[in-house]
């Protein structure tokens, strides 16, 4: 069976003075803080969510066991 791969996302930068559109893709990605790792499945919806706040945010991919 092939794993499925993950997408580590930390926000490396504030969402102080960003758009509401921004904050709320943040937001909706799980994120919290700053500094604040979560991980998702890599999917087209998360990776366009992640392409709109790219310049916030740093995106590893990891394989889970």
């Amino acid at each position: 069976m092939a794993e499925k791969k993950k997408l580590k996302i930390t926000l490396k930068k504030s969402v102080i003075g960003r758009t509401i559109r921004q904050k709320r893709t943040i937001e909706a990605l799980g994120i919290k803080r700053l500094h604040h790792t979560v991980i998702h499945t890599d999917t087209p919806q998360i990776r366009g969510m992640i392409s709109k706040v790219s310049h916030l945010v740093v995106t590893e991919e990891v394989q889970e066991n």
